[in-house]
């Protein structure tokens, strides 16, 4: 690390002690890279907001730090063997912020909301399987499905499908975005894009939370300034630490580095529809072309590992596939073979970000040795959003290869194959870019949710990954791992894997 890049992080560390202002010391601050636009959970995209959400709202069912799911304003659920009636069986002792009583009849008010399609709410695929939702008796709700989905409990546990107060949403409308009123830990305190204030929720239903009198996200979005707000203590915990910043941030004896698995995967969608990858050969010639070790070293500073199935290692019902070596000399043959013998040119579309850019780079760099020439086209997310998502039919569609990510924030199998390869989620429905179309797949992926049995989806989830995985719709790239900086006077903050944070047990000493 150079001592000018030194300096200027520890001249900013000094310039922001200056300007930080005066926080309680029992009140936890989170650094995050990114603002935060709304915090309506049923129309919120982006895994930041959701860590927000998460500190006032709670769903029927949870997640813990290691995406497993837990009871949460539900104590229990049933389904019936075809997975089409979910009863759930409510807490009695919880109360919203604003002191309506969480019941049932709150439920059916919160899932109808998401429900009607002229809400035009984005998390309406998490329940667009829904028929209607009954109430058998106060804290007895039967939730009724028009046909089988067996990952429907793990959809309840979506931030998608927080409860809001009934008596809010009547109040504020759609303004509910800025007026947050929940039944979690925390209780909304003030919203600007680059700051979101809570304070404790004394009438909490968990015994002995909240530990801390409030949580505030601040978004800094440069790094050595994030980094610096962690060092003056302005902030307890900041997400992500840069992977260049780690080694000095381990070399500060009241700081901590944590380092943890996520479920956030790399790859580079091409477009199957299209010449040349409707071609199986040209796409395993460019899962060959690119060396997956190299790729987590350049671009991750070697915090990521290749991707070894079309989903991470920590979603449910994931089953390993192996791999796809780097082997220029094959993906060349393959090339040729299939009538490209000197390659071909191609666009490739990404993100503006530093980490985006870099990617792109090096996959130029790697085509480039089997002869395959990509002209790398960083797309504003506006421009993205229009060319990705807003096509309306497939041969409309004009992108060729896209560097993707993806989060399945359900953490099921379902979220993470289902919007992106069943051939029922081809723009603008879902987010299968790739136009990826397999009758085996679509078959192995619905037979996953017909059943609430494990074991049946686990084997149904298995052939799909297979079959997935043999077909190459993808460039299968990497698996992130999650690095953030938190001072050691913290305990009980969690990095999820899907990116998100938890702060319901937070503590400061």
């Amino acid at each position: 690390m150079s001592q000018l890049f030194l300096k200027l992080v520890f001249g900013g560390a000094l310039a922001l002690l200056s300007a930080a202002p005066a926080v309680a010391a029992n009140d936890l601050v989170i650094g995050v890279d990114s603002n935060m636009p709304h915090l309506d959970p049923a129309n919120t995209n982006d895994t930041l907001s959701q860590s927000v959400e998460r500190t006032m709202y709670q769903g029927l069912f949870g997640f813990d730090k290691d995406m497993k799911l837990i009871p949460a304003l539900a104590e229990k659920v049933d389904a019936d063997e075809t997975a089409t009636e979910f009863t759930f069986h409510l807490r009695h002792d919880v109360t919203f912020h604003d002191g309506t009583p969480f019941n049932a009849d709150a439920v059916k008010v919160n899932l109808e909301r998401v429900m009607n399609p002229e809400n035009h709410l984005s998390r309406r695929s998490l329940v667009s399987m829904v028929s209607h939702v009954d109430v058998v008796d106060p804290y007895t709700v039967k939730i009724v499905l028009s046909q089988p989905f067996g990952a429907f409990v793990n959809n309840m546990a979506h931030p998608g499908t927080f409860m809001i107060s009934p008596k809010a949403l009547a109040q504020y409308g759609k303004d509910i975005a800025t007026h947050p009123v929940g039944t979690g830990p925390f209780k909304f305190v003030s919203f600007a894009a680059d700051t979101v204030k809570t304070t404790k929720n004394e009438a909490y239903w968990k015994p002995g939370l909240p530990k801390v009198d409030g949580v505030t996200f601040k978004s800094v979005p440069e790094n050595g300034s994030r980094f610096a707000m962690l060092q003056t203590g302005e902030a307890q915990f900041i997400a992500p630490l840069p992977a260049e910043l780690v080694k000095a941030a381990q070399g500060i004896p009241t700081l901590n580095v944590v380092i943890s698995p996520s479920i956030i995967v790399r790859y580079v969608a091409l477009n199957n529809m299209k010449k040349p990858f409707d071609d199986v050969r040209v796409r395993e010639a460019l899962n060959y072309a690119v060396d997956k070790e190299a790729f987590t070293k350049i671009v991750f500073s070697g915090y990521a590992a290749p991707l070894d199935a079309p989903i991470p290692p920590k979603l449910a019902f994931y089953a390993k596939q192996g791999e796809w070596p780097y082997d220029p000399a094959k993906a060349k043959s393959l090339l040729a073979e299939a009538g490209y013998p000197n390659g071909f040119s191609a666009e490739l579309w990404g993100a503006t970000s530093t980490l985006a850019k870099r990617a792109m780079e090096f996959l130029q760099q790697q085509f480039a040795g089997v002869g395959v020439k990509v002209t790398v086209a960083p797309l504003e997310a506006g421009v993205s959003t229009a060319k990705l998502w807003n096509v309306q039919k497939p041969e409309d569609a004009t992108m060729q290869m896209d560097f993707s990510a993806w989060s399945s924030s359900t953490g099921d199998a379902d979220w993470g194959l289902r919007p992106l390869l069943d051939s029922k989620s081809f723009p603008p429905n879902l987010f299968n870019i790739a136009y990826y179309h397999s009758a085996d797949a679509d078959k192995a992926i619905e037979a996953g949710l017909a059943s609430a049995d494990p074991d049946k989806r686990a084997v149904a989830y298995a052939q799909a990954q297979n079959i997935i995985w043999k077909d190459a719709p993808w460039v299968f790239l990497s698996v992130d791992q999650l690095i953030a900086g938190e001072s050691k006077r913290l305990s009980g903050v969690y990095y999820m894997p899907d990116g998100g944070i938890l702060t319901e047990e937070a503590a400061l000493k």
